[in-house]
């Protein structure tokens, strides 16, 4: 028996997608519709603010809808990351993601508002950030190596301060000191401001932090750089840990773009395809180069793989040492 014209219709519509339903309205290229929002789990004006207000004109662009940054600050990005994490799936809330508050946060904050891996989706990467070792210009090593053996023969008498406990600032601390076997007093301090101010004092002898926050104060002979897990901007001649010989350690602090679990593959894929777009504007490589991140745009499979594995390193150094946020 053949189908009626009206029945004939009606499946016709049903292969193309267009009858209503889940599936259909998915399918549909009706995405974004509205304003998409950041949530920055940081204060404005901060490192991380920054890298993603200057991603968020490009995106903006790419997407065809306003791009907001919303920044809700508190306990380490955590309070921001957990309510994007909560949100509703639907693509219209993002959330920038870093290293601190994916990779390393479940091993320092003993009630973290949201999983890591269950509760978000990355998108893409953006950029990194290296680490950098400055010591106090009274010390009187000049080298790493002059670094490492002075520590080794003055067991205990040399402080790094770190930017607060739990922070990616404390575990570089440990992971140096686990792959050079040199013992350190580790000294918290609630933010970047004071450990540079005690540093550049003599009050702590070293700091590990990224290259915005000292770029200034290495300039002006505050304080020396030592050595720098990658080359970047402004720090033309100090080397890197590796060619000073100090193998396998490359801290970075990087910066994604994630959404709420359970969002829809569609949604998925026209985030992944604008933020392609934005992260190939010469004019915003040029711009992060410019503030010390270096661009870095890998597929979400790539970026759930550096993931896993930061979390696998960090946490293991968090728990070894018993480190706990304040």
């Amino acid at each position: 028996m053949k189908p009626q014209p009206l029945r004939r219709a009606l499946l016709g519509l049903a292969a193309a997608g267009l009858l209503y339903g889940p599936a259909a309205s998915w399918a549909a290229p009706d995405y974004p519709t509205k304003p998409v929002t950041i949530i920055v789990p940081f204060p404005a004006g901060g490192g991380t603010d920054v890298i993603f207000r200057s991603v968020q004109q490009r995106l903006q662009a790419a997407l065809g809808v306003s791009v907001i940054i919303d920044n809700r600050s508190g306990a380490g990005g955590t309070v921001g990351t957990g309510f994007g994490a909560k949100a509703n799936p639907d693509g219209y809330t993002l959330v920038a993601a870093t290293t601190s508050t994916i990779a390393s946060a479940d091993a320092v904050y003993p009630k973290l508002p949201y999983d890591p891996i269950k509760d978000l989706m990355p998108v893409g990467t953006i950029g990194t950030t290296p680490f950098v070792l400055v010591v106090t210009p009274s010390l009187a090593a000049r080298d790493l190596k002059g670094f490492i053996d002075y520590a080794k023969a003055h067991p205990q008498a040399l402080n790094y301060g770190s930017i607060g406990n739990g922070s990616l600032s404390h575990l570089t601390g440990e992971l140096f000191k686990q792959r050079t076997g040199i013992e350190m007093t580790h000294v918290p301090y609630r933010g970047a401001a004071p450990a540079q101010a005690d540093l550049m004092a003599g009050q702590i002898q070293a700091l590990f932090d990224n290259p915005p926050a000292l770029l200034a104060q290495v300039r002006g002979s505050r304080m020396r750089a030592l050595a720098i897990s990658e080359p970047s901007a402004g720090f033309d001649g100090v080397p890197t840990f590796e060619q000073a010989g100090i193998k396998d350690f490359k801290p970075q602090l990087w910066y994604g773009l994630m959404a709420p679990a359970a969002t829809p593959q569609p949604v998925m894929q026209r985030l992944r395809a604008a933020l392609d777009t934005a992260m190939n504007d010469p004019a915003l490589r040029a711009d992060m180069l410019a503030k010390g991140v270096t661009p870095w745009n890998v597929q979400p499979d790539g970026f759930q793989a550096q993931i896993r594995g930061d979390i696998k390193l960090w946490g293991g150094i968090a728990r070894s040492v018993n480190a706990r946020a304040d």
